[in-house]
């Protein structure tokens, strides 16, 4: 799949990873360069996931917080 890049510098993501990828209007995503090229990572905000263990919020933040940071060192190569 191929995209454009504007003269603003924006592409569009094709219908089928979007979908795939759940992006939807407003979706955030992170850029992550690798040594393969540039991977788009989808951002989940924490917001979503209130409420999944009410108990062990923090503990599953920095759970989530530690996953994040590790597919970045991943995606990056440095992991």
């Amino acid at each position: 799949m191929v995209s454009v890049v504007t003269g603003k510098g924006t592409v569009t993501i094709p219908k089928e990873i979007r979908e795939r990828l759940h992006l939807k209007k407003g979706s955030r995503v992170e850029f992550v360069e690798a040594d393969e090229g540039v991977l788009i990572v989808p951002v989940v905000p924490l917001e979503d996931l209130r409420g999944v263990d009410r108990d062990r919020e923090e503990v599953v933040y920095r759970m989530i917080r530690e996953l994040q940071a590790e597919h970045r060192r991943e995606a990056s190569g440095e992991g």
